[in-house]
């Protein structure tokens, strides 16, 4: 939400305006590239523990960053209003660095959701508690969560990404390639049906191919497609999980190819293939949507030890999914103890 300048509304459309006691009001989604070059009096960022963006894992301090050069033009407030959600993101960093911290232009202020809002219920806010408790701490108390973290460090990621190299590589000759996929059906809004294909060279276990595509789609165009790249790259055999079990092999099987279904989960699969990347043995494309992905997804410790790996609310794991599985698929045929490392 942002309080512009009036020469600015032209670059509004009617829906993003409100005109309120004579004061011009523009509401305006979390886009960095679009609120730039826009002279604003004041922005408040709502829910800012939760911002998503399809091709950003850190919108929210890009969004930032985009705006304060606007305020500095006339000194404008910055107000951010959210619950609290990781501890992660600019949120968690100016309450890191400035909450309880004498401080002549940031202040900030935390409490539970009765200390600003008094006309809450107990019994509200005790139905909610009983009903999640992880969750109540972060909606009703005011506190971030304690049973959520990033599964991958930015440092482990960025080691893993291969910047000098093109998105995709070429086929070579006496190279062995595996492939793993996460299919999808082709809704609007849906997962992506995507692809990873990848191989073993030297120490490094390499993501060759990272494609996934967004609904709407034919999923039987898409693996027709995805069946063609395996060729190319003489894969004769693709690990999917078991989405559409017989559906999606009968798909594959149409296209000369064997399907055959993981004998892990999502979650399972990202935390066989943990030692890879903090070992440095694996090379990524820097593909914008697959490091945000990876980025995004939580640990979520379990009470018998199990530990659970998941994406957010209302994002995608779809690329990232691919990809690991391709990676664990490799080290299992290649004979690589995820645990030790190579066997004798």
């Amino acid at each position: 939400m942002s309080l512009v300048l009036k020469k600015e509304i032209a670059s509004f459309t009617k829906e993003e305006i409100v005109l309120k006691n004579g004061i011009i009001i523009a509401i305006h989604s979390n886009s960095f590239r679009t609120v730039r070059e826009r002279t604003l009096c004041a922005c408040i960022f709502d829910e800012i523990a939760f911002w998503r963006d399809d091709m950003s894992a850190t919108p929210d301090a890009e969004t930032y960053s985009a705006v304060l050069p606007s305020l500095a033009t006339t000194g404008g407030m910055l107000v951010g209003i959210s619950s609290p959600y990781r501890k992660t993101g600019l949120l968690h960093t100016k309450h890191r660095q400035y909450y309880g911290v004498d401080s002549d232009d940031t202040l900030v202020v935390q409490g539970s959701s009765q200390t600003f809002n008094p006309t809450l219920t107990e019994a509200t806010i005790a139905a909610q508690r009983l009903a999640d408790p992880n969750a109540a701490a972060s909606e009703w108390d005011g506190d971030f969560r304690t049973d959520l973290v990033g599964f991958l460090d930015d440092a482990v990621i960025d080691r893993a990404v291969d910047r000098a190299r093109p998105i995709e590589l070429p086929y070579r000759r006496g190279e062995f390639y595996r492939a793993f996929t996460d299919a999808a059906g082709g809704s609007i809004g849906g997962d992506s049906y995507s692809i990873a294909i990848g191989h073993k060279e030297d120490n490094k276990f390499i993501i060759d191919v990272i494609r996934g595509r967004p609904g709407p789609f034919d999923p039987q165009e898409v693996t027709r497609e995805y069946a063609a790249l395996c060729g190319d790259y003489k894969v004769q055999t693709v690990i999917g999980d078991l989405y559409g079990a017989q559906w999606t092999q009968q798909a594959w099987r149409d296209h000369n190819m064997t399907y055959a279904a993981s004998d892990l989960s999502a979650s399972m699969l990202y935390l066989e293939v943990l030692p890879l990347f903090s070992r440095g043995l694996v090379s990524l494309p820097d593909h914008p949507v697959l490091l945000r992905e990876l980025r995004l997804l939580e640990r979520i410790p379990g009470r018998v030890g199990k530990d659970q790996v998941t994406h957010p609310r209302n994002c995608h794991d779809d690329l990232a999914n691919a990809t690991c599985g391709c990676l664990r698929t490799l080290a299992n045929y290649l004979g690589y103890n995820l645990d030790s490392g190579w066997l004798d």
